[in-house]
């Protein structure tokens, strides 16, 4: 199919609005029924699957702070994705305590994420349990993420298209869900991971084909589990000040493993020395790529939604 041109192809469009529907969330104590998620490659929420981690008690503020609060600590902000010299970097480092108390009590926007207790700080690992569910989770790539109340996690997929298994240990959190299908529709930004459209405030004039995405949302509560197979995408709203840890094993698809070395690899490498060396100019080329190539889904789809109808 020959490209075309955005501008050539929206005012034809009859934009879909977009859908949010619910993700199942279902008792498993056994893991029985996130196996069966897992082989069939589709999000699912369990209740019950962390009852028994000691961190739903024992991560609080005070206790945190008084264990671990001299570890210094990497700090982001919301402008971690924006094009220029501060582009995927942290805003600094702080103390543990002195980050707690400015996130959680003061509400600054800071967050942490990706920071990995085995080999940050090990001892946090006494307070949470590896299921057993099929995948290889591994002690060594356990995750804590801390927000403040109205932080955003920005829309995107993991680069390196692992399984997550996400838990809440304090906090609300609202999560939005894509599937990987839906990459055209979310305007993926080339040579990157990232989407920037507004799912608070969809604008389908701007993003007319963000309507044929395959959208789910859910409120994940403390103790619950989100399982997220590899390239589905997510966006994170801290509903509370909270505290989240995932847990990240390989994908059971070899094709995905690949994906993920290649993002790794290529797609990484030429995004960070492209945005070095003229970020303003690259973020627009890529906005202009990803416009051009979700204007093909209107043809592709004669009007109508690529995602299958649900319940």
């Amino acid at each position: 199919m020959s490209e075309i041109s955005a501008t050539a192809s929206v005012s034809d469009w009859e934009p879909q609005r977009l859908v949010w529907h619910p993700i199942a969330a279902i008792s498993d104590p056994d893991g029985k029924a996130l196996r069966d998620a897992v082989r069939k490659r589709q999000p699912i929420i369990v209740t019950d699957l962390a009852a028994d981690w000691p961190a739903l008690e024992r991560w609080t503020p005070e206790s945190l702070s008084s264990l671990y609060g001299d570890h210094r600590v990497p700090v982001y902000d919301a402008s971690f994705a924006e094009p220029g010299s501060g582009y995927m970097s942290s805003k600094g480092s702080m103390r543990l305590a002195e980050f707690l108390e400015r996130t959680l009590s003061e509400g600054q926007d800071l967050r942490m994420f990706l920071y990995n207790l085995s080999q940050k700080i090990p001892a946090m690992l006494d307070d949470i349990r590896i299921p057993d569910v099929g995948l290889r989770f591994s002690r060594r790539f356990v995750f804590s993420f801390f927000g403040c109340r109205g932080s955003v996690t920005p829309l995107h997929f993991d680069i390196d298209m692992t399984d997550v298994l996400h838990t809440v240990i304090k906090g609300r959190r609202r999560i939005r869900l894509f599937s990987p299908n839906s990459s055209q529709a979310l305007y993926q930004h080339p040579f990157t991971v990232r989407s920037y459209v507004n799912l608070s405030q969809p604008d389908l004039d701007e993003f007319p084909a963000l309507g044929y995405a395959e959208a789910y949302e859910c409120v994940l509560e403390p103790g619950q589990s989100l399982y997220m197979p590899s390239g589905w995408w997510h966006e994170f709203y801290y509903l509370d000040a909270g505290v989240g840890v995932s847990l990240r094993a390989p994908s059971p698809l070899w094709m995905d493993r690949l994906k993920g070395l290649r993002n790794l690899l290529i797609g990484n490498g030429v995004d960070r020395l492209a945005n070095y060396s003229a970020p303003r100019r690259w973020f627009a080329w890529k906005t202009r790529r990803a416009a051009k190539i979700a204007a093909r889904i209107h043809l592709k789809s004669n009007g109508r939604p690529l995602c299958a109808e649900h319940d």
